[in-house]
Protein backbone atom coordinates (compact mmCIF):
# COMPACT_ATOMS: atom_id res chain seq x y z
CA UNK A 1 0.00 0.00 0.00
CA UNK A 2 1.20 3.51 -0.84
CA UNK A 3 1.95 5.40 2.40
CA UNK A 4 2.17 8.79 0.65
CA UNK A 5 -0.73 10.37 2.53
CA UNK A 6 0.43 9.01 5.87
CA UNK A 7 4.02 10.14 5.32
CA UNK A 8 2.80 13.69 4.69
CA UNK A 9 1.90 14.14 8.36
CA UNK A 10 4.20 14.03 11.34
CA UNK A 11 3.35 11.69 14.16
CA UNK A 12 1.96 13.23 17.34
CA UNK A 13 3.12 11.90 20.69
CA UNK A 14 0.88 11.27 23.66
CA UNK A 15 2.69 14.04 25.49
CA UNK A 16 1.88 16.52 22.74
CA UNK A 17 -1.81 15.55 22.80
CA UNK A 18 -1.91 16.02 26.56
CA UNK A 19 -0.31 19.46 26.27
CA UNK A 20 -2.90 20.48 23.67
CA UNK A 21 -5.73 19.26 25.90
CA UNK A 22 -4.28 21.15 28.87
CA UNK A 23 -4.32 24.37 26.85
CA UNK A 24 -7.95 23.80 25.81
CA UNK A 25 -8.94 23.23 29.45
CA UNK A 26 -8.11 26.89 30.10
CA UNK A 27 -6.68 26.43 33.56
CA UNK A 28 -8.70 23.43 34.75
CA UNK A 29 -6.65 20.56 36.13
CA UNK A 30 -6.25 17.71 33.61
CA UNK A 31 -6.14 14.96 36.25
CA UNK A 32 -9.15 16.19 38.20
CA UNK A 33 -11.24 17.06 35.15
CA UNK A 34 -10.66 14.26 32.65
CA UNK A 35 -9.34 11.18 34.46
CA UNK A 36 -11.96 8.65 35.54
CA UNK A 37 -11.15 6.50 38.56
CA UNK A 38 -13.31 3.36 38.74
CA UNK A 39 -14.25 1.07 41.63
CA UNK A 40 -11.72 -1.41 40.22
CA UNK A 41 -8.99 1.17 40.90
CA UNK A 42 -8.59 1.61 37.16
CA UNK A 43 -7.65 5.04 35.83
CA UNK A 44 -9.28 5.77 32.47
CA UNK A 45 -7.75 8.53 30.37
CA UNK A 46 -9.55 10.75 27.84
CA UNK A 47 -7.36 9.46 25.00
CA UNK A 48 -4.95 6.63 24.26
CA UNK A 49 -2.07 6.42 21.84
CA UNK A 50 0.46 3.95 20.52
CA UNK A 51 2.51 4.59 23.65
CA UNK A 52 -0.20 2.80 25.68
CA UNK A 53 0.26 -0.47 23.82
CA UNK A 54 1.58 -3.19 26.12
CA UNK A 55 2.02 -5.96 23.53
CA UNK A 56 0.81 -8.57 26.02
CA UNK A 57 1.11 -12.13 24.82
CA UNK A 58 -2.26 -13.76 25.40
CA UNK A 59 -2.94 -17.39 24.58
CA UNK A 60 -6.31 -16.97 22.88
CA UNK A 61 -8.51 -19.82 21.54
CA UNK A 62 -7.46 -21.17 18.16
CA UNK A 63 -11.06 -21.81 17.14
CA UNK A 64 -14.17 -19.66 16.88
CA UNK A 65 -16.53 -19.39 19.86
CA UNK A 66 -19.11 -22.12 20.44
CA UNK A 67 -22.82 -21.29 20.80
CA UNK A 68 -24.21 -23.11 23.80
CA UNK A 69 -27.76 -23.93 24.92
CA UNK A 70 -28.24 -24.57 28.66
CA UNK A 71 -30.84 -27.25 29.42
CA UNK A 72 -32.11 -28.31 32.84
CA UNK A 73 -32.48 -32.09 33.02
CA UNK A 74 -35.74 -32.93 34.76
CA UNK A 75 -37.21 -35.39 32.26
CA UNK A 76 -34.41 -37.03 30.21
CA UNK A 77 -36.63 -37.53 27.16
CA UNK A 78 -37.64 -33.87 27.08
CA UNK A 79 -34.04 -32.77 27.67
CA UNK A 80 -32.90 -34.99 24.81
CA UNK A 81 -35.46 -33.47 22.43
CA UNK A 82 -34.50 -29.94 23.48
CA UNK A 83 -30.80 -30.68 22.91
CA UNK A 84 -31.41 -32.21 19.47
CA UNK A 85 -33.59 -29.24 18.50
CA UNK A 86 -30.96 -26.72 19.67
CA UNK A 87 -28.21 -28.49 17.73
CA UNK A 88 -30.36 -28.54 14.60
CA UNK A 89 -31.10 -24.84 14.96
CA UNK A 90 -27.51 -23.62 15.18
CA UNK A 91 -26.13 -24.39 18.63
CA UNK A 92 -22.93 -26.43 18.65
CA UNK A 93 -22.63 -26.86 22.42
CA UNK A 94 -25.03 -28.04 25.11
CA UNK A 95 -24.86 -27.51 28.87
CA UNK A 96 -26.90 -30.06 30.82
CA UNK A 97 -27.77 -28.91 34.35
CA UNK A 98 -28.49 -31.95 36.54
CA UNK A 99 -29.63 -32.39 40.13
CA UNK A 100 -29.50 -36.19 40.28
CA UNK A 101 -28.42 -39.28 38.36
CA UNK A 102 -30.04 -39.78 34.97
CA UNK A 103 -30.32 -42.38 32.23
CA UNK A 104 -27.30 -41.48 30.11
CA UNK A 105 -28.41 -43.52 27.12
CA UNK A 106 -31.79 -41.80 26.94
CA UNK A 107 -30.38 -38.32 27.48
CA UNK A 108 -27.76 -38.69 24.74
CA UNK A 109 -29.92 -40.69 22.35
CA UNK A 110 -28.98 -39.74 18.75
CA UNK A 111 -26.47 -37.20 20.09
CA UNK A 112 -22.87 -37.95 19.19
CA UNK A 113 -20.14 -35.61 20.49
CA UNK A 114 -17.72 -34.63 17.72
CA UNK A 115 -14.81 -32.26 17.30
CA UNK A 116 -17.37 -29.67 16.18
CA UNK A 117 -19.58 -29.94 19.27
CA UNK A 118 -19.04 -29.54 23.00
CA UNK A 119 -20.99 -30.83 25.96
CA UNK A 120 -20.98 -29.46 29.49
CA UNK A 121 -22.47 -31.19 32.53
CA UNK A 122 -23.19 -28.94 35.49
CA UNK A 123 -23.70 -31.22 38.50
CA UNK A 124 -25.56 -30.02 41.58
CA UNK A 125 -24.49 -33.20 43.36
CA UNK A 126 -21.17 -35.02 43.77
CA UNK A 127 -20.76 -38.69 42.83
CA UNK A 128 -17.39 -39.67 41.39
CA UNK A 129 -18.34 -43.24 40.45
CA UNK A 130 -21.39 -42.10 38.51
CA UNK A 131 -19.44 -39.43 36.65
CA UNK A 132 -16.70 -41.91 35.76
CA UNK A 133 -19.31 -44.17 34.18
CA UNK A 134 -20.70 -41.18 32.29
CA UNK A 135 -17.23 -40.18 31.06
CA UNK A 136 -16.52 -43.73 29.88
CA UNK A 137 -19.86 -43.87 28.07
CA UNK A 138 -19.27 -40.59 26.21
CA UNK A 139 -15.51 -41.09 25.70
CA UNK A 140 -14.86 -37.72 24.10
CA UNK A 141 -12.38 -34.97 24.97
CA UNK A 142 -14.87 -32.21 24.15
CA UNK A 143 -16.93 -32.95 27.26
CA UNK A 144 -16.58 -30.76 30.36
CA UNK A 145 -17.72 -31.73 33.86
CA UNK A 146 -18.54 -28.91 36.24
CA UNK A 147 -17.35 -30.08 39.66
CA UNK A 148 -16.44 -27.31 42.09
CA UNK A 149 -16.55 -28.19 45.78
CA UNK A 150 -15.18 -24.80 46.83
CA UNK A 151 -17.67 -23.02 44.58
CA UNK A 152 -20.48 -25.01 46.17
CA UNK A 153 -19.25 -24.00 49.63
CA UNK A 154 -19.13 -20.35 48.57
CA UNK A 155 -22.60 -20.45 47.03
CA UNK A 156 -24.50 -22.54 49.60
CA UNK A 157 -22.39 -22.15 52.73
CA UNK A 158 -21.92 -25.94 52.94
CA UNK A 159 -19.88 -28.71 51.40
CA UNK A 160 -21.75 -31.28 49.32
CA UNK A 161 -21.11 -33.72 52.19
CA UNK A 162 -18.13 -32.59 54.26
CA UNK A 163 -14.60 -31.36 53.64
CA UNK A 164 -12.92 -34.76 53.72
CA UNK A 165 -15.55 -36.59 51.69
CA UNK A 166 -15.75 -33.85 49.05
CA UNK A 167 -11.98 -33.87 48.57
CA UNK A 168 -11.95 -37.66 48.31
CA UNK A 169 -14.65 -37.52 45.63
CA UNK A 170 -12.75 -34.83 43.73
CA UNK A 171 -9.53 -36.88 43.86
CA UNK A 172 -11.38 -39.76 42.20
CA UNK A 173 -12.72 -37.37 39.56
CA UNK A 174 -9.26 -35.93 38.86
CA UNK A 175 -8.56 -38.84 36.49
CA UNK A 176 -11.30 -37.55 34.13
CA UNK A 177 -10.48 -34.94 31.49
CA UNK A 178 -11.95 -31.47 32.09
CA UNK A 179 -13.41 -32.58 35.42
CA UNK A 180 -12.96 -29.45 37.59
CA UNK A 181 -14.64 -26.08 37.10
CA UNK A 182 -14.03 -22.74 38.75
CA UNK A 183 -17.44 -21.09 38.96
CA UNK A 184 -16.43 -17.43 39.08
CA UNK A 185 -19.92 -16.33 37.94
CA UNK A 186 -21.07 -16.21 41.54
CA UNK A 187 -18.66 -13.36 42.29
CA UNK A 188 -19.96 -11.18 39.46
CA UNK A 189 -23.61 -11.91 40.21
CA UNK A 190 -23.06 -11.06 43.87
CA UNK A 191 -21.58 -7.64 43.04
CA UNK A 192 -17.81 -8.13 42.95
CA UNK A 193 -16.05 -5.71 40.61
CA UNK A 194 -13.89 -6.89 37.70
CA UNK A 195 -10.63 -6.81 39.66
CA UNK A 196 -12.12 -8.85 42.50
CA UNK A 197 -13.61 -11.39 40.11
CA UNK A 198 -10.19 -11.97 38.56
CA UNK A 199 -8.40 -12.23 41.90
CA UNK A 200 -11.00 -14.53 43.47
CA UNK A 201 -11.17 -16.80 40.43
CA UNK A 202 -7.37 -17.11 40.47
CA UNK A 203 -7.18 -17.72 44.23
CA UNK A 204 -10.11 -20.15 44.00
CA UNK A 205 -8.30 -22.17 41.32
CA UNK A 206 -5.05 -22.00 43.28
CA UNK A 207 -6.69 -23.98 46.10
CA UNK A 208 -7.00 -26.93 43.70
CA UNK A 209 -3.44 -26.46 42.44
CA UNK A 210 -2.17 -26.44 46.03
CA UNK A 211 -4.06 -29.63 46.80
CA UNK A 212 -3.38 -31.62 43.62
CA UNK A 213 -0.25 -29.99 42.21
CA UNK A 214 0.32 -28.44 38.80
CA UNK A 215 -0.58 -31.64 36.97
CA UNK A 216 -4.27 -30.92 37.63
CA UNK A 217 -4.12 -27.69 35.59
CA UNK A 218 -5.24 -29.28 32.33
CA UNK A 219 -8.35 -30.67 34.06
CA UNK A 220 -9.57 -27.19 35.12
CA UNK A 221 -11.89 -24.90 33.17
CA UNK A 222 -13.55 -21.60 34.15
CA UNK A 223 -17.08 -20.20 34.18
CA UNK A 224 -17.41 -16.41 34.12
CA UNK A 225 -20.40 -14.08 33.97
CA UNK A 226 -20.06 -11.00 31.79
CA UNK A 227 -21.54 -7.65 32.77
CA UNK A 228 -22.45 -4.55 30.81
CA UNK A 229 -19.20 -2.56 31.18
CA UNK A 230 -18.34 -3.40 27.58
CA UNK A 231 -14.60 -2.75 27.27
CA UNK A 232 -13.82 -3.72 30.86
CA UNK A 233 -15.47 -7.11 30.36
CA UNK A 234 -13.44 -7.71 27.20
CA UNK A 235 -10.32 -6.81 29.14
CA UNK A 236 -11.38 -8.96 32.13
CA UNK A 237 -11.38 -12.19 30.13
CA UNK A 238 -8.10 -11.32 28.42
CA UNK A 239 -6.53 -10.41 31.77
CA UNK A 240 -7.54 -13.72 33.29
CA UNK A 241 -5.71 -15.67 30.60
CA UNK A 242 -2.56 -13.72 31.45
CA UNK A 243 -3.01 -14.32 35.18
CA UNK A 244 -3.72 -18.04 34.85
CA UNK A 245 -0.70 -18.58 32.59
CA UNK A 246 1.51 -16.67 35.04
CA UNK A 247 0.27 -18.73 37.98
CA UNK A 248 0.80 -22.01 36.15
CA UNK A 249 4.40 -21.06 35.38
CA UNK A 250 4.99 -20.95 39.15
CA UNK A 251 3.95 -24.61 39.17
CA UNK A 252 6.20 -25.41 36.23
CA UNK A 253 3.25 -25.75 33.82
CA UNK A 254 3.26 -24.08 30.42
CA UNK A 255 1.18 -24.10 27.23
CA UNK A 256 -2.01 -25.22 28.98
CA UNK A 257 -5.10 -23.77 27.32
CA UNK A 258 -7.36 -21.63 29.49
CA UNK A 259 -10.88 -22.81 28.70
CA UNK A 260 -13.50 -20.16 29.48
CA UNK A 261 -17.27 -20.71 29.45
CA UNK A 262 -19.34 -17.51 29.76
CA UNK A 263 -22.89 -16.36 30.35
CA UNK A 264 -24.35 -12.85 30.62
CA UNK A 265 -24.68 -11.53 34.14
CA UNK A 266 -27.97 -11.73 36.02
CA UNK A 267 -27.12 -8.79 38.27
CA UNK A 268 -28.33 -6.10 35.86
CA UNK A 269 -31.36 -7.95 34.49
CA UNK A 270 -34.76 -6.46 35.17
CA UNK A 271 -38.34 -7.52 35.67
CA UNK A 272 -39.93 -4.38 34.26
CA UNK A 273 -39.31 -3.35 30.64
CA UNK A 274 -37.79 -6.80 30.28
CA UNK A 275 -37.19 -6.51 26.53
CA UNK A 276 -34.24 -4.25 27.36
CA UNK A 277 -32.62 -7.42 28.73
CA UNK A 278 -32.11 -8.49 25.11
CA UNK A 279 -29.98 -5.41 24.49
CA UNK A 280 -27.99 -6.11 27.63
CA UNK A 281 -27.33 -9.76 26.78
CA UNK A 282 -26.34 -8.85 23.21
CA UNK A 283 -23.74 -6.37 24.46
CA UNK A 284 -22.50 -8.83 27.08
CA UNK A 285 -22.23 -11.66 24.56
CA UNK A 286 -20.23 -9.37 22.29
CA UNK A 287 -17.83 -8.65 25.16
CA UNK A 288 -17.47 -12.37 25.80
CA UNK A 289 -16.68 -13.12 22.15
CA UNK A 290 -14.21 -10.25 21.79
CA UNK A 291 -12.65 -11.18 25.13
CA UNK A 292 -11.85 -14.64 23.80
CA UNK A 293 -14.45 -16.87 25.45
CA UNK A 294 -14.33 -20.44 24.22
CA UNK A 295 -18.07 -20.95 24.67
CA UNK A 296 -20.92 -18.50 25.14
CA UNK A 297 -24.25 -19.58 26.61
CA UNK A 298 -26.73 -16.73 26.33
CA UNK A 299 -29.66 -16.29 28.72
CA UNK A 300 -33.18 -15.42 27.61
CA UNK A 301 -34.71 -11.99 28.16
CA UNK A 302 -37.25 -13.52 30.61
CA UNK A 303 -34.79 -15.77 32.46
CA UNK A 304 -35.47 -14.30 35.89
CA UNK A 305 -39.28 -14.60 35.93
CA UNK A 306 -40.39 -17.20 33.34
CA UNK A 307 -39.80 -20.90 33.19
CA UNK A 308 -37.69 -22.10 30.27
CA UNK A 309 -39.73 -21.63 27.08
CA UNK A 310 -39.21 -22.19 23.37
CA UNK A 311 -39.56 -18.52 22.38
CA UNK A 312 -37.09 -17.19 24.92
CA UNK A 313 -34.53 -19.90 24.16
CA UNK A 314 -34.86 -19.34 20.41
CA UNK A 315 -34.33 -15.60 20.74
CA UNK A 316 -31.26 -16.01 22.98
CA UNK A 317 -29.73 -18.59 20.65
CA UNK A 318 -30.43 -16.45 17.59
CA UNK A 319 -28.72 -13.47 19.20
CA UNK A 320 -25.47 -15.45 19.12
CA UNK A 321 -26.13 -16.76 15.61
CA UNK A 322 -26.66 -13.21 14.34
CA UNK A 323 -23.38 -12.14 15.95
CA UNK A 324 -21.48 -14.99 14.35
CA UNK A 325 -23.15 -15.31 10.96
CA UNK A 326 -24.31 -11.78 10.17
CA UNK A 327 -22.33 -9.32 12.28
CA UNK A 328 -18.77 -10.35 11.49
CA UNK A 329 -17.98 -11.84 14.90
CA UNK A 330 -16.67 -15.10 13.50
CA UNK A 331 -13.08 -15.67 14.70
CA UNK A 332 -13.39 -12.40 16.62
CA UNK A 333 -11.17 -13.51 19.52
CA UNK A 334 -8.25 -11.63 17.94
CA UNK A 335 -10.08 -8.37 17.13
CA UNK A 336 -9.02 -6.65 20.36
CA UNK A 337 -5.31 -7.29 19.75
CA UNK A 338 -3.48 -3.98 19.43
CA UNK A 339 -6.30 -1.83 20.84
CA UNK A 340 -4.59 0.88 22.87
CA UNK A 341 -7.48 1.24 25.31
CA UNK A 342 -8.17 -2.46 25.83
CA UNK A 343 -4.50 -3.31 26.27
CA UNK A 344 -4.07 -0.53 28.83
CA UNK A 345 -7.17 -1.59 30.81
CA UNK A 346 -6.12 -5.25 30.61
CA UNK A 347 -2.73 -4.43 32.07
CA UNK A 348 -4.21 -2.44 34.97
CA UNK A 349 -6.77 -5.17 35.73
CA UNK A 350 -4.01 -7.78 35.69
CA UNK A 351 -1.78 -5.82 38.06
CA UNK A 352 -4.58 -4.93 40.49
CA UNK A 353 -5.96 -8.48 40.55
CA UNK A 354 -2.49 -9.89 41.14
CA UNK A 355 -2.10 -7.53 44.09
CA UNK A 356 -5.34 -8.81 45.66
CA UNK A 357 -4.38 -12.41 44.91
CA UNK A 358 -1.08 -11.99 46.76
CA UNK A 359 -2.89 -10.52 49.76
CA UNK A 360 -5.25 -13.51 49.82
CA UNK A 361 -2.33 -15.94 49.74
CA UNK A 362 -0.55 -14.00 52.49
CA UNK A 363 -3.74 -14.24 54.53
CA UNK A 364 -3.75 -18.04 54.34
CA UNK A 365 -5.40 -18.64 51.00
CA UNK A 366 -8.84 -18.36 49.49
CA UNK A 367 -10.52 -21.16 51.43
CA UNK A 368 -9.31 -19.79 54.76
CA UNK A 369 -10.52 -16.29 53.95
CA UNK A 370 -13.82 -17.69 52.74
CA UNK A 371 -14.30 -19.49 56.06
CA UNK A 372 -13.39 -16.31 57.95
CA UNK A 373 -15.87 -14.25 55.92
CA UNK A 374 -13.22 -11.94 54.44
CA UNK A 375 -14.18 -12.67 50.82
CA UNK A 376 -17.88 -12.25 51.55
CA UNK A 377 -17.26 -8.90 53.26
CA UNK A 378 -15.17 -7.54 50.38
CA UNK A 379 -17.81 -8.54 47.83
CA UNK A 380 -20.57 -7.02 49.96
CA UNK A 381 -18.64 -3.73 50.16
CA UNK A 382 -18.31 -3.64 46.38
CA UNK A 383 -21.96 -4.63 45.89
CA UNK A 384 -23.11 -1.89 48.25
CA UNK A 385 -21.16 0.76 46.33
CA UNK A 386 -22.78 -0.39 43.10
CA UNK A 387 -26.22 -0.51 44.74
CA UNK A 388 -25.84 3.08 45.96
CA UNK A 389 -24.96 4.21 42.43
CA UNK A 390 -28.12 2.49 41.16
CA UNK A 391 -30.31 3.84 43.95
CA UNK A 392 -29.02 7.38 43.34
CA UNK A 393 -29.58 7.09 39.59
CA UNK A 394 -25.88 7.35 38.73
CA UNK A 395 -25.93 3.77 37.43
CA UNK A 396 -28.86 3.58 35.02
CA UNK A 397 -30.96 0.58 34.02
CA UNK A 398 -33.37 1.95 31.43
CA UNK A 399 -37.00 1.16 32.13
CA UNK A 400 -36.24 0.47 35.77
CA UNK A 401 -34.66 3.41 37.57
CA UNK A 402 -34.96 5.75 34.59
CA UNK A 403 -37.68 6.26 31.93
CA UNK A 404 -40.12 3.90 33.63
CA UNK A 405 -43.25 2.76 31.87
CA UNK A 406 -45.79 3.38 34.63
CA UNK A 407 -48.36 1.20 32.84
CA UNK A 408 -46.06 -1.82 32.91
CA UNK A 409 -47.71 -4.56 35.03
CA UNK A 410 -45.80 -7.70 36.04
CA UNK A 411 -47.50 -9.16 39.12
CA UNK A 412 -49.58 -11.67 37.12
CA UNK A 413 -46.74 -12.66 34.80
CA UNK A 414 -44.38 -14.18 37.38
CA UNK A 415 -43.79 -17.91 36.91
CA UNK A 416 -40.62 -17.84 38.99
CA UNK A 417 -39.73 -15.92 42.15
CA UNK A 418 -37.26 -13.30 40.86
CA UNK A 419 -35.80 -12.17 44.20
CA UNK A 420 -33.29 -13.46 46.73
CA UNK A 421 -34.89 -16.34 48.62
CA UNK A 422 -34.61 -16.52 52.38
CA UNK A 423 -33.01 -19.75 53.53
CA UNK A 424 -33.55 -21.43 56.87
CA UNK A 425 -30.99 -24.25 56.76
CA UNK A 426 -27.88 -24.10 58.90
CA UNK A 427 -24.62 -23.34 57.08
CA UNK A 428 -20.95 -23.79 57.93
CA UNK A 429 -20.03 -20.37 56.56
CA UNK A 430 -21.84 -17.30 55.35
CA UNK A 431 -22.75 -17.99 51.70
CA UNK A 432 -22.07 -15.47 48.96
CA UNK A 433 -25.49 -14.05 48.09
CA UNK A 434 -26.25 -13.36 44.44
CA UNK A 435 -28.62 -10.42 44.09
CA UNK A 436 -29.88 -8.23 41.27
CA UNK A 437 -29.55 -4.46 41.52
CA UNK A 438 -33.22 -3.79 40.78
CA UNK A 439 -34.77 -6.13 43.35
CA UNK A 440 -35.79 -3.58 46.00
CA UNK A 441 -37.23 -1.16 43.44
CA UNK A 442 -39.11 -3.95 41.66
CA UNK A 443 -40.65 -5.21 44.89
CA UNK A 444 -41.92 -1.73 45.63
CA UNK A 445 -43.47 -1.47 42.15
CA UNK A 446 -45.10 -4.89 42.50
CA UNK A 447 -46.62 -3.86 45.83
CA UNK A 448 -48.07 -0.74 44.23
CA UNK A 449 -49.67 -2.47 41.23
Amino acid sequence: MDNFLFDEFEGVSGKAWKQKIQVDLKGLDYNETLLWHTNERITVKPFYSKEDQTHQKIQLPKTDFFICESIFVDDVNIANKLALDALQRGANAIEFIVNSEFDTQKLLNSITPTSNTRFYFKFNFLDANYQKELANFINNENVYFNNDIIGNLAKTGNWFSNLQSDHEQLEKLSSINNSIAINASIYQNAGANCTQQLAYALAHANEYLNHFGGEIANKIHFNFSVGSNYFFEISKLRAFRILWSSLLKEYGVENTETHIFTQPSLRNKTLYDYNVNMLRTTSESMSAVLGGANTVSNISYDEIFHKSNEFGERISRNQLLVLKEESGFEDAQYFADGSYYIEAITEQLTENALEIFKLIEQGGGFLKQLKEGVIQRKIEESAQKEQELFDNGDLVLLGTNKIQNEKDQMKNDLELFPFVKKRSEKTLIQPIIQKRLAEKLEQQRLDNE
